[in-house]
């Protein structure tokens, strides 16, 4: 059975972070408002992202790593682009902030 870590985004814009072993039926618990509170709140919803493991401890791990990650990061993950999740995980107290920072409407 595959497992997945999911991303939904919301009516109002906003991410929701998910992790299930069955992904259909767990997209439309959230969509009939049976889900999560934050998505019956923010809804209706929509699958945005989602990745495969063979294993629903490896899909929950990955559901609190992304769900620590800023709106930008999680929007380069969304859009494939690597380059950008690695500009956006750099520690700006140690680098330093970069010269100009994306916004969401500036992703390629």
């Amino acid at each position: 059975m595959t497992n997945y870590m999911y991303i939904l985004e919301c009516a109002n814009g906003r991410f929701y972070t998910g992790s299930t072993n069955n992904l259909p039926r767990r997209l439309w618990e959230h969509q009939n408002d049976l889900g999560a509170k934050f998505t019956k709140k923010h809804g209706p919803v929509k699958l945005v992202y989602c990745e495969p493991f063979d294993y629903i401890e490896d899909a929950f791990h990955r559901e609190k790593q992304v769900q620590g990650w800023s709106r930008r990061k999680k929007q380069a993950l969304i859009e494939i682009n690597p380059e950008y999740l690695i500009e956006f995980s750099k520690n700006y107290t140690e680098y330093g902030p970069p010269v100009h920072r994306l916004t969401a409407s500036e992703l390629p």
